[in-house]
Order: structure tokens, then C-alpha cells, then sequence
């Protein structure tokens, strides 16, 4: 094959990972590993128990200055109360372009059921944070011939708030959240206006059930994420199945998840135009031991031309206090 392909798909594939990353808290597959509030605010003290959650992902393994993301995140009940609170560390490296942030939410959950038995539960949340981009430049070779090369550490930081909401319905569940919802000025900009994004706006919808026989110790959870950034207009599509099977000490689960890009990339392939479109295979397996979570997950990027063929690993890591007992009568692993 030409290099010319190959070359014009790994830069689609690094400018894909810089505009991602530009948009705070980047989106991946860590919410089917029992946590949702990364993605959705209105999931902060949902759960009978208070969460801490923490994840480590690495790309691209052998590779210099590879992708790279860390998270911290916690979120409780406010008492007895139907208000909730929560918070969100995140450090994200790709390259020489680095992004800091940091979250904290409100969230407060309306329950229409005549008892706790059913659950029938509204639930909204709002977060509010900054995030701090870094370009280092200090190691670029440039001589005076590239104005926009300044041989320093540039960075910007901006402040962005995320709105959203829950339904949870015995067994079903919806989320429906707008990150990034104000309009910031100059994100990765420069004085020549390249890669200028003031609009980071990103629309997610999610939606599942759970099933499972009465008696049994396994239980089965299809579900889906639909993902639209404004700024590229790019829209993505999560199809999730996820198998639960009650143990002694806890929860054995696991599942697999297909990413799919609805919008493609060109490229030149011979004589031709050829056109790719990114995809995702992830499995993923966790186990819930007392108040402890353990989780991996590993994502294959399933396209015939790649960057790299070594894939992306996560684990998460978390612990669950201040548990109340399980108030609903449902196979619904996120609340009870």
C-alpha cells in the first residue's frame, strides 16, 4: 500500500484525538463499567450509595507520548434528601497537547412512585467546571519561519457547564445530557484562526433495560449512546450488551460494546477514493467485591487502515459507602 493513504488516515486519526480531546471530558466506553456520571450529571447519588470511581487509559502501547487519560470522580446523596452532589477530576495528554479539568454537580431526584417499592424516578443534574488546555512548544524546531510557533507553553482556560437528565422506569432507563452548553471564545485558537472551535457543544442520549427471570442470579442489559458534536458535526452511535450474575461476595459482569461513526473519512487509495468510517469493538468484564469495584476494559479500533493495531486499555477502580439498603423492587444495577 502507498504511504500516501496511510499517511492522510493517521493524521484524520491524531486531529480526531485533538478535537476530542478539546471537548473537556472525553467521551469512551468507561460508563458501561458502572459509571454513568461521567457522562450524564442527573446520575451524581442516584445509587443507594455513595461512589468513588477511579480510571486509567492508556493508547497505543510502544508508542511515544501516546494518548493518555485519568479520572477521579465521586458523587453521593445529600443525606436522606432527594438531592445530590458530585465532582470530576480529569488530566488528558495527547502529545505535546495536555487538558486539566475539573467538575462539580447538583443533581436532584424526583420520585413519582406512590412507595419505594416501584421505582419511578426523574431525576436532573447540572454541572459546572473549567478546563485548562496546554500546548507545549518548547521542544518544536522552528527557527523563525513558522509564526505560529512561539517555542513556549500556551494555554487557556475556560469554564463550560453541562445540563442533563434521568428517567428511570422499574427495569428501563433514559439519559439525555448537553455537554459544554455555553459558547467559549478562542478554544485552540491561534492569530491565524487554525483549529479554532468557540462552539464544543455535545448532545447524548442513552437508553436501556434490564431482563432477567424471576429467581434467577443472571440478568442481561442491551442499551445504547447516541453521541452529535456541533463543532464538527460529527455523530456516533454505542451498541451495548451487558450480562450480570449474582454472587456470594458480589457481582460478577461483563459485556461488549460497538462504536460506530456515522460520518466517514476520504482518503486516496491508488487510483481511487476510499472511505473510512471509525469503529470501535470493546469488551469489557468487572467485578463487584463488598464495596469494592474493579473493572478492565479494552477497546480495538476495527478499521483496515489504523494508526497503531495495539489497542486501548482502561482500568477503574472504585469504592461504594455510606450504602442504605436497596429500596426498589427492579434489575436495576444503577440505582439499587
Amino acid at each position: 500500500m502507498k504511504l500516501k493513504p496511510i499517511f492522510l488516515t493517521a493524521v484524520f486519526a491524531i486531529m480526531s484525538q485533538i478535537i476530542t480531546s478539546q471537548q473537556a471530558l472525553p467521551i469512551y466506553s468507561d460508563y458501561l463499567t458502572d459509571n454513568y456520571y461521567l457522562l450524564h450529571p442527573s446520575m451524581a447519588g442516584i445509587s443507594n450509595c455513595g461512589k468513588i470511581r477511579l480510571t486509567a487509559r492508556q493508547q497505543w502501547f510502544g508508542q511515544d507520548d501516546a494518548p493518555s487519560l485519568q479520572t477521579i470522580s465521586a458523587n453521593t446523596r445529600i443525606g436522606e434528601s432527594p438531592s445530590a452532589v458530585g465532582a470530576i477530576l480529569f488530566n488528558d495528554k495527547n502529545g505535546f497537547h495536555s487538558t486539566v479539568g475539573a467538575q462539580l454537580t447538583y443533581a436532584h431526584h424526583i420520585l413519582f412512585s406512590r412507595n419505594e417499592i416501584d421505582l419511578n424516578m426523574l431525576s436532573f443534574g447540572l454541572s459546572a467546571g473549567f478546563v485548562q488546555y496546554k500546548l507545549d512548544e518548547t521542544s518544536f524546531v522552528n527557527e523563525g519561519f513558522d509564526p505560529l510557533i512561539q517555542g513556549i507553553e500556551q494555554s487557556a482556560t475556560n469554564f463550560n457547564v453541562d445540563f442533563g437528565f434521568s428517567y428511570n422506569y422499574v427495569d428501563f432507563f433514559a439519559h439525555a445530557t448537553v455537554k459544554n452548553v455555553l459558547k467559549n471564545e478562542g478554544v485552540n485558537s491561534n492569530e491565524l484562526g487554525i483549529f479554532s472551535f468557540d462552539n464544543l457543544r455535545t448532545y447524548l442520549l442513552s437508553a436501556g433495560n434490564v431482563f432477567s427471570k424471576f429467581g434467577s442470579d443472571w440478568s442481561y442489559e442491551p442499551s445504547f449512546m447516541f453521541m452529535h458534536r456541533d463543532a464538527t458535526n460529527e455523530t456516533s452511535v454505542d451498541i451495548n450488551a451487558k450480562v450480570y450474575k449474582q454472587m456470594d461476595f458480589g457481582k460478577l459482569w461483563g459485556g461488549l460494546s460497538y462504536r460506530r461513526s456515522l460520518d466517514g473519512a476520504d482518503f486516496q487509495d491508488g487510483g481511487g477514493v476510499s472511505s473510512q468510517k471509525l469503529q470501535y469493538i470493546t469488551p469489557f468484564i468487572g467485578a463487584n467485591y463488598n464495596d469494592f469495584v474493579f473493572a478492565y476494559t479494552y477497546s480495538y479500533q476495527a478499521n483496515s487502515i489504523v494508526f497503531n493495531n495495539s489497542g486501548f486499555h482502561q482500568i477503574t477502580l472504585g469504592y461504594n459507602f455510606n450504602c442504605r439498603r436497596e429500596k426498589f423492587e427492579c434489575n436495576c444495577p444503577a440505582v439499587n
